[in-house]
């Protein structure tokens, strides 16, 4: 049985999505941030220190992944709902077993 997809919800979508990608962030982030504590800290053109990257901005990553998710998966979905009326659906083929 074919069955196009009429609408997808925005909201839930995004919920899911920005989480989603708020954690695969993590796989990244947490990495990064270990290697960064170990960097030594740096000189600038006239050999004064320069500071490390704050823990702050390490929290701010996942945190912009999250609503750039969400943000993004919106505006798809609304651009999806918009579409159904002029092209169809994504189309599927199930069965009853």
């Amino acid at each position: 049985m074919k069955t196009q997809i009429a609408r997808l919800s925005p909201h839930q979508n995004a919920k899911v999505f920005g989480v989603l990608t708020a954690l695969g962030s993590l796989i990244f982030v947490i990495p990064m941030a270990i290697l960064v504590s170990f960097i030594p800290p740096g000189v600038d053109a006239a050999g004064n220190a320069v500071d490390q990257p704050s823990p702050l901005f390490f929290l701010f990553l996942p945190i912009a992944y999250l609503l750039m998710g969400y943000i993004m998966t919106v505006v798809g979905c609304a651009l999806y709902n918009w579409m159904y009326k002029y092209l169809g659906g994504i189309e599927y083929e199930s069965r009853d077993q």
